[in-house]
């Protein structure tokens, strides 16, 4: 491929990213891959010029960010991996920093909190110079603390478009919060034979009745006379209503009060 056509394929990337067309744009990136292959770019290398190395590592950037916006967690692993090197290169950073670095750190964060995998989520940041400076990086961090004290409201209200650091956060926050609803749904199982159905949208993080009735029928719960009935033993149930488990995550203590 010509310089003239990478040249030409790098604006339609761009074009098609600015006008939200990341079906497009995906289509882009797969035929730009193949062209930084063809001058051996896609991963660094010594007798690549730092220009095309650079170009590359923008391609790559753009492509882990529109992986995001098609909800494809996979693909933005895979980009995630391939950025590495280019942000361990020397000779890239001098000349011309990444202004997407952070950011996409900071999504690979939370992408590892909301798949629990907390030991990788550590191992990442001891990598990072002063982590908690930057925001990008210092919203996951918050979110982990929050989520190991049983904070779930506190990372409900930190995961709203509102209080995100950039657009892509909001949507991975996403399968963050349907990881924890899970969580919150197994606890409610265990400690309750049921609940109304008014309690279960707050203590689930969800806008309306309906959406409660739609996660109960997802779950095999039964709805009627306005509770949500859970099919658990009365055993387990015993053994963990003590628990404080619901009440640290809900966070309204009113409300509990009037459960069951």
């Amino acid at each position: 491929m010509a310089d003239s056509e990478l040249k030409s394929l790098h604006a339609g990337l761009l074009s098609s990213v600015s006008k939200a067309d990341y079906t497009a744009a995906s289509r882009t990136l797969s035929v730009l891959k193949l062209a930084l292959l063809e001058r051996n770019a896609l991963i660094p290398s010594s007798s690549t010029p730092v220009p095309t190395l650079l170009l590359a590592r923008e391609i790559l950037e753009i492509g882990a960010l529109t992986s995001i916006h098609q909800t494809d967690d996979a693909a933005f692993s895979r980009y995630y991996s391939q950025l590495q090197p280019f942000y361990e290169d020397g000779r890239l950073t001098a000349k011309s920093p990444s202004p997407h670095r952070s950011k996409i750190i900071g999504l690979h964060l939370l992408l590892l909190l909301s798949k629990n995998d907390i030991a990788d989520f550590h191992t990442t940041l001891e990598n990072l110079e002063a982590p908690e400076e930057d925001p990008f990086i210092k919203h996951p961090i918050m979110l982990e603390r929050w989520l190991m004290e049983g904070s779930y409201d506190k990372v409900w209200n930190a995961t709203k478009g509102t209080q995100v650091p950039s657009e892509e956060f909001a949507l991975f926050s996403q399968v963050l919060v349907g990881t924890i609803r899970n969580e919150i749904a197994t606890c409610s199982e265990k400690a309750y034979a049921s609940l109304p159905v008014s309690n279960a949208k707050n203590l689930l993080f969800l806008d309306s009745d309906g959406a409660v009735i739609q996660f109960a029928k997802e779950k095999g719960w039964e709805v009627r006379d306005g509770r949500v009935y859970f099919p658990v033993e009365e055993s387990e149930k015993e053994a963990l209503a003590s628990g404080t488990i619901i009440e640290n995550t809900i966070g309204y203590a009113h409300e509990l009060e009037t459960i069951v």
